[in-house]
């Protein structure tokens, strides 16, 4: 019976377009404490240090930190009328997103200094990069490929796969060839591939949710954040107002 189900579950999670999407399980390899006032939206971790993004109006700030339970190495509070979201490092700045304010804020990743500011058009939610273009979501089932120097779109591609119709793409971090991203208000992750937007893996986050709750409902405290841990070959993961990170390693895709 097991494996009927499993085969069953199988043929669901091919996309319209032929490609095979993997539920995948994860190992558990570490956690770390940290306040539980974050409204994580970007993260991003090189090893030693590191770089997050939490929102809401009048309560947003970029941060660098070594230890994430200790007080940050250097914070920059926005102004009370942008909401910071999503947050991507490339060379040596730091592109940060505004939600609906269309501002891309550019700054010096030694000091935090506001170097220049871009215009988009509609929201902004998550943004990674590739080590070539930046790549951004919105909130729809839609990531753009932007140019770090003018963030004019390059090219779009619609997410798709897995048996499902995708939107609220979140948070997002590039990792071996494929985008990973949360989703808003759904405790899994995604793994898509940038070339032709199929979902290739699934991760439930269900139980770290749980566990970092502590049986508490907060309808806000959702997964969000996604960084590479290079060295230790693992994501880290988390939430808005989650009290820990997690360092899963999945099972497959790369991993």
């Amino acid at each position: 019976m097991r494996l009927l189900f499993t085969a069953l579950l199988s043929l669901l999670l091919v996309s319209v377009h032929g490609h095979a999407t993997q539920l995948l399980d994860y190992r558990l390899l570490d956690s770390i404490s940290r306040p539980a006032d974050h409204f994580t939206q970007g993260l991003f971790y090189d090893g030693e240090r590191w770089l997050e993004s939490s929102g809401r109006y009048g309560q947003s700030w970029l941060a660098e930190y070594t230890d994430p339970g200790a007080n940050p190495v250097r914070r920059k509070w926005l102004a009370s009328n942008r909401f910071a979201e999503g947050l991507a490092v490339y060379g040596d700045r730091l592109y940060l997103l505004t939600y609906l304010s269309g501002e891309l804020q550019v700054y010096k990743r030694e000091n935090f200094t506001l170097e220049k500011t871009l215009e988009y058009a509609g929201e902004g939610w998550g943004l990674t990069t590739d080590g070539k273009q930046l790549i951004m979501s919105n909130g729809s089932d839609r990531l753009t490929f932007r140019n770090p120097e003018t963030f004019e779109v390059t090219r779009s591609l619609q997410v798709t796969g897995g048996g499902e119709r995708w939107s609220r793409l979140n948070e997002l971090e590039y990792i071996n060839g494929l985008v990973w991203a949360n989703i808003w208000q759904d405790p899994r992750i995604i793994a898509i591939d940038p070339e032709n937007g199929s979902v290739k893996g699934v991760i439930n986050l269900e139980a770290l949710l749980k566990d970092s709750l502590q049986g508490k409902r907060d309808v806000d405290a959702v997964a969000n954040g996604i960084a590479w841990d290079q060295a230790r070959n693992g994501l880290w993961v988390t939430g808005k107002y989650w009290p820990k990170l997690y360092l899963i390693r999945p099972d497959g895709l790369g991993f």
